[in-house]
């Protein structure tokens, strides 16, 4: 058995005693290593060495994901949540192109800070359907004004 020269290879090396490879063709010249100094020899040697890291594989993961891209693996047993909370991405989109559009009006001065809060309530209260729509509502208001 070589535990002391596995032992002290993995405090020289670094390493966890598991991650240590001992030459199986130089088991005597490993049995006659019993100090640090005999050890570090043989680590130069390269009788003992150090044995890669094993890491975990993405190409599963990587090829799920090009599955889901292309719209697979959506079907009843793979659902979480309700219908309405699954299709709260799509409101959420429409919400940020019409807040976008508000915020350019505003900064184009052709709406004031009164009328962009008001239409900014109405976004969030889903009174729109659609950016053409809100553009209509905001003509509107202008011709109102006048």
């Amino acid at each position: 058995m070589l535990k002391t020269q596995r032992r002290l290879a993995s405090k020289l090396l670094g390493v966890g005693e598991e991650r240590v490879w001992l030459d199986p063709s130089k088991f005597k010249e490993i049995k006659e290593a019993i100090t640090r100094v005999d050890i570090d020899n043989l680590i130069d040697k390269g009788v003992i060495k150090k044995k890669a890291l094993v890491g975990q594989s993405r190409s599963r993961a990587r090829a799920l994901h090009l599955k889901k891209r292309k719209g697979r693996r959506k079907g009843y047993g793979s659902r979480k949540g309700l219908k309405s909370a699954r299709s709260n991405f799509t409101w959420l989109e429409q919400v940020r192109v019409l807040r976008a559009e508000l915020v350019k009006q505003r900064e184009a001065g052709k709406i004031d800070g009164d009328t962009f809060r008001f239409l900014y309530r109405k976004i969030k209260g889903n009174a729109f359907h659609s950016l053409t729509h809100m553009r209509s509502v905001i003509e509107e208001m202008k011709k109102e004004k006048v």
